[in-house]
């Protein structure tokens, strides 16, 4: 059956909604629709062995559950059962909910968990009470979803256009759970092409995604696989968070004769339940910008306790968007690359790329992966490419098993001119790749040269030390009127009893208000010995208190010593970052002394993992690479512009005084 068919049935299927306008909300149109077709797909499915696990389910109805579903899977030879004799088309229509409900009762366990999951009885007795019930029911009754008619990877592409137009018709959600179909086939060509190797006759492949949604990325990378390669088997694996979506993803398995029990429902940054998995390719578009506040505790603890054994070695970014954590995960679970390694293809926002200054959590997760070379390309998309958001994306390719050629190196791509307009909008989304935009983003990423839209960096491009630049405190001091004010605003004398502030500002008073002085030492002593003689005994927080009232910066002063060496002056501190592989020093001799000769750096501000001066960072700035500079216009131009626009504002001033 070809592909025009597929999209015949999927438009017949999606026609049957035309019975429930009216009663239903077009978002709630794919709820209903998506569990019939998929009930009616397993019933077709199961026609032809249907009759002998009915007899073998009277025959072992005694039997405990679970050897009972044994035997039943077996008898069926598919990955699902239904013991009841009922059908779709018998069912009656006078009480057609409660037959409904008992022949859904009657599926092994997986095929009642997705019903469930669907709120599929909610759904019936709504279409009951709305009268509808039986008339949809015989509408599905009456279509052929035989497997001799429509093949399992037929069905899949017609379940998917089934999910397409429910996303669509929901678009205020499908954001969160759907991904568009053009960049689901971009990154999914991006990370299979050119892996003959994997793709040899009889391998088994194994994909995976982390925020499986409704099953897009699995689903394309199957086609994609199947496509190109004969004989491959591929095994698909995922793990969503939503019920709604997982359902349908699971019944997208189904429907494809994968092995269901490999998708899984729940927090995959929280409870991984593949985690002693590993994959040959993994595709995933985490939550943008999502917080991780919930899981907090569960990562952190994983973090600290297992380190470099658990999934979060590296680092955490900050609570308020948990994309890097989902590409960490990701990581863990790479193959080892003596077993053929593994690649991943994940879509971030821009924040990822360069939020966290040196040491944060960020950066130093961005330091793990390009340091390991890890990072293959990234591309820039164009913005307005998703349901729920305009935001600028990008998609990154991952390989822990690189070509020769790419070894130590990062491709930047700029995909974000290569964008069609859409007819009619779709949320957020106004713009689309089409396929031959698609392919040249490909065949750029696939040639590794460098062009205007393609760029190729060594891994220490994006690194930086971030150095601290101290420079020496300088203060006068006087005993002035505004500054005696001032020494009462200080904590530390507030604490002070009335006849010691008394006393102190009597010592203070008899200095000479006029006098300024440029030497911190020299004041000191003056003013101890000043307040000993009016009998008042500074310790040393008061002291502190005083020079800190008295004093004023002044480049004129001396420098304030502490121990021999010059004092930094906290306010006039700076950082500045110098690329990786150039020495800090001759960087400060070159780029900072000739502008604050009095300058130093603080050495005592090192690398927490190369313990050398400096903290490293990591960031990749991908715009300032890719940025052209347009000239602004000549004056006489702009000159121009002005004259004509003030004539006219006169010509109308002078219009309305007429």
């Amino acid at each position: 059956m070809n592909t025009e068919n597929h999209s015949q049935t999927a438009a017949f299927l999606w026609s049957i909604a035309d019975l429930l306008r009216g009663d239903f909300k077009q978002s709630q149109y794919g709820r209903i629709i998506l569990p019939f077709t998929l009930l009616r797909r397993m019933e077709c499915v199961l026609e032809p062995s249907k009759a002998t696990v009915l007899a073998q389910a009277q025959e072992h109805s005694n039997k405990p559950d679970l050897v009972r579903e044994r035997l039943l899977l077996r008898a069926s030879g598919q990955q699902f059962f239904n013991a009841s004799p009922l059908s779709m088309a018998t069912l009656s229509d006078t009480q057609t909910s409660e037959d409904l409900m008992s022949y859904v009762q009657s599926f092994s366990k997986d095929g009642r968990e997705i019903f469930e999951h669907f709120e599929f009885e909610n759904f019936v007795q709504q279409l009951a009470n709305a009268d509808l019930l039986y008339q949809v029911v015989q509408r599905f009754a009456a279509t052929d979803l035989s497997p001799g008619r429509i093949s399992n990877f037929g069905m899949g592409i017609i379940f998917e256009e089934l999910i397409r137009r429910f996303a669509e018709s929901s678009n205020e959600t499908a954001g969160e759970h759907f991904t568009p179909r053009d960049i689901v086939h971009l990154t999914t060509s991006l990370v299979i092409t050119g892996q003959d190797d994997k793709l040899k006759p009889n391998n088994i492949v194994t994909i995976y995604d982390p925020t499986a949604g409704t099953g897009g990325f699995l689903s394309e990378g199957d086609e994609y696989i199947q496509s190109i390669s004969d004989k491959v088997t591929v095994s698909l694996h995922g793990q969503e968070l939503n019920p709604e979506s997982y359902a349908i993803c699971k019944a997208d398995m189904l429907i494809k004769g994968q092995d269901v029990t490999n998708i899984k429902l729940g927090n995959t940054l929280a409870d991984d339940q593949l985690a002693e998995n590993r994959f040959d390719f993994m595709l995933s578009n985490p939550p943008f910008g999502v917080e991780w506040k919930k899981v907090q505790k569960q990562i952190t603890d994983e973090h600290k306790q297992k380190g470099f054994d658990g999934r979060f070695g590296p680092g955490l970014p900050r609570v308020s968007d948990g994309s890097l954590l989902f590409l960490l995960h990701l990581v863990s679970k790479m193959r080892d690359t003596r077993e053929g390694g593994s690649r991943i293809g994940i879509i971030l926002n821009g924040s990822p790329l360069f939020t966290g200054g040196a040491g944060s959590g960020e950066s130093e997760i961005r330091r793990y992966l390009l340091q390991n070379d890890l990072v293959e390309a990234i591309v820039a998309l164009p913005t307005d490419m998703f349901y729920n958001t305009g935001i600028a994306t990008y998609v990154w390719v991952l390989s822990n098993h690189k070509a020769a050629e790419r070894k130590g190196k990062v491709q930047l791509i700029d995909g974000s001119q290569h964008f069609a307009k859409m007819r009619k909008s779709l949320g957020s989304k106004r713009q689309y790749l089409t396929d031959e935009q698609i392919d040249e983003l490909v065949r750029l990423y696939g040639r590794f040269e460098e062009t205007p839209q393609s760029k190729i960096f060594p891994i220490d491009a994006f690194g930086y030390r971030r150095i601290t630049v101290e420079r020496p405190l300088q203060l006068n001091f006087q005993t002035s009127p505004e500054r005696i004010e001032k020494v009462l605003e200080e904590k530390a004398i507030q604490k002070l009893d009335a006849p010691a502030q008394e006393r102190l500002l009597a010592a203070l008073r008899s200095m000479d208000a006029s006098l300024l002085h440029r030497n911190r030492e020299q004041f000191s002593k003056l003013l101890k010995k000043t307040l000993n003689n009016h009998d008042v005994f500074p310790g040393t927080p008061e002291l502190k208190a005083l020079l800190n009232a008295l004093s004023e910066r002044d480049p004129e002063a001396d420098i304030c010593m502490v121990k021999g060496k010059p004092e930094a002056d906290s306010g006039l501190r700076d950082n500045e970052n110098v690329p990786l592989g150039e020495s800090v020093y001759d960087y400060f001799e070159r780029e900072v002394k000739p502008h604050v000769p009095d300058a130093w750096i603080d050495e005592s501000k090192t690398d927490a993992l190369d313990g050398e001066v400096g903290i490293v960072g990591f960031e990749i700035p991908f715009n300032r690479h890719f940025y052209v500079f347009q000239p602004p216009r000549p004056l006489e131009e702009i000159d121009r512009d002005l004259k004509a626009c003030t004539d006219r504002i006169k010509q109308m001033i002078e219009g309305l005084s007429a």
